[in-house]
């Protein structure tokens, strides 16, 4: 049997008990969210990649008073350079602007990294920036692929740092509540979640040859990837949809859901097997990543982690878009947000709603965290992440090993199992409804993977899909191996 979350804890210095009283009793605190203004006291930040997500890393930072921004770090000058200017206005100082961040490391003052990079840039920088013996927050996923995550664990432990996920939703009371609820066994006994990710995407243009911007340096941008020909039109964003760099919309958005729905679940494992199948429908454009998607994570324990996604134009499912829906034995708690859910009968009559929290919370509770020393403190410690990150490689793993095949096909592999079969249904109707016809698009099919707990595959195509769970580096932008770190 996979060990629970409430064994590990019990197993742990706290009990789940003492961890959660200490937890909750500090949500108070965090909402001050001021901390000393004294500036012996201050904690400087370097924020790492700030054009998108690393905005928020500033205002979480930069807005208290325990904290200064010392450093940007982009490997696009005119983005930094804009940043600097903002901050300069906002707060009165004006930080360091870096494009290499191992310059930045070289900075003793430097505190906290905080990492808002493409994700194929998250586990080396987080690495770098805890062997140079800072602190680190790491935006969601915390990795590229599944070794990766599992080494930044490693290097945290083996350094004694701190590195908190930015998976948000851990730290508002709403949620928490709500998961206290559902472990407290709320609604009866609780075997499945399903996470949702229905956010649709347009295409992001066609395939073709670009030029990078004047103002990026490539080489620095491409770091652990390939450095390749920019294929889509718009550097920023779009690598999300192309291999080298993304992990689709399952591992972009979906990473928050994904990790909700195995918090829920009490999961401290990948689990026994996994499945995926699904496509890039609707247009032909540069990406890469599926914009349809299901993933089917089978536990040890009996449990179930259905995952979809959808980058068509859809309909909410049971009031939700962009959410985790738990299933219990007495009724059913729909999770539409990051901060909170509504509890539902059998008969769906609302009988309880949990709400409240925002951003802050998670950037008081990490700074506390890196106050007290103790990474039992953090709301959402680097092996929550890296697991969270990891369920949702393994899924694309299954995909990428897939075959594309008819809808019946499907069909006939999920026959025997009814709630797999209706999420095919509605998958396919959801198809029709976006003018794709599921008689003559063909679907990959992923092979069901076997894990056993485990962070490896097993039995049939371990040896291909044990392939995907690292990648060829580039020197100097190598993640280490555990005995290198």
């Amino acid at each position: 049997m996979a060990q629970s979350r409430r064994e590990f804890l019990e197993n742990s210095l706290f009990s789940a008990a003492a961890v959660a009283a200490m937890q909750y009793s500090r949500q108070g605190q965090a909402q001050d969210a001021a901390g000393s203004s004294s500036p012996n006291e201050k904690l400087r930040v370097a924020v790492v990649g700030v054009n998108g997500r690393g905005g928020s890393h500033i205002a979480g930072f930069g807005g208290r008073k325990d904290c200064e921004i010392a450093a940007i770090v982009d490997v696009d000058e005119e983005v930094g350079g804009k940043k600097i200017e903002g901050i300069e206005k906002s707060y009165g100082y004006k930080p360091v602007l870096y494009t290499d961040m191992r310059k930045m490391l070289e900075d003793k003052t430097i505190d906290i990294v905080s990492i808002a990079t493409p994700n194929h840039w998250h586990a080396l920088a987080s690495i770098w920036a805890i062997q140079a013996g800072k602190d680190v927050y790491v935006e969601k996923p915390v990795s590229h692929n599944v070794s990766e995550g599992r080494r930044i664990v490693e290097a945290a432990r083996k350094y004694q740092k701190i590195c908190q996920c930015g998976t948000q939703s851990r730290s508002n009371p709403g949620m928490r509540e709500a998961i206290a609820f559902i472990h407290e066994g709320g609604i009866g006994e609780m075997n499945h979640a399903r996470g949702l990710c229905y956010k649709p995407r347009g295409s992001i243009g066609a395939r073709g040859n670009y030029d990078v911007p004047a103002s990026i340096d490539y080489d620095l941008w491409s770091g652990p990837a390939p450095v390749e020909t920019l294929t889509r039109p718009k550097l920023h964003y779009d690598w999300h949809w192309q291999w080298a760099y993304g992990n689709g919309d399952l591992g972009n958005q979906g990473i928050h859901q994904m990790d909700i729905g195995r918090w829920g679940l009490d999961e401290m494992d990948l689990g026994d097997t996994v499945l995926s199948y699904g496509g890039r429908f609707g247009y032909e454009d540069a990406g890469e990543t599926a914009n349809t998607q299901v993933c089917i994570h089978q536990f040890q324990s009996g449990k179930r982690l259905t995952f979809e996604v959808r980058g068509l134009k859809t309909d909410a499912y049971q009031d939700a878009k962009v959410g985790v829906i738990f299933y219990g034995s007495n009724g059913y708690l729909v999770s539409p947000s990051y901060n909170g859910g509504t509890v539902f009968d059998m008969d769906g009559k609302q009988v309880k709603t949990f709400a409240g929290g925002g951003d802050s919370n998670h950037f008081a509770n990490f700074v506390e965290a890196v106050r007290s020393r103790k990474h039992e403190d953090l709301n959402a410690d680097i092996l929550e992440g890296h697991l969270s990150s990891a369920l949702c490689h393994v899924g694309n793993i299954s995909y990428r090993l897939g075959n594309k095949v008819s809808a019946d096909e499907v069909a006939k592999a999920l026959a025997n199992d009814k709630d797999a079969s209706e999420t095919l249904d509605r998958t396919l109707q959801h198809l029709r409804d976006n003018n794709v016809d599921p008689q003559t698009t063909k679907i990959t099919l992923g092979p069901k993977l076997t894990l056993a707990g485990k962070e490896v595959f097993s039995g049939p195509q371990a040896e291909e899909a044990n392939k995907h769970l690292s990648r060829d580096y580039r020197a100097p932008f190598i993640v280490p191996a555990t005995e290198d770190l």
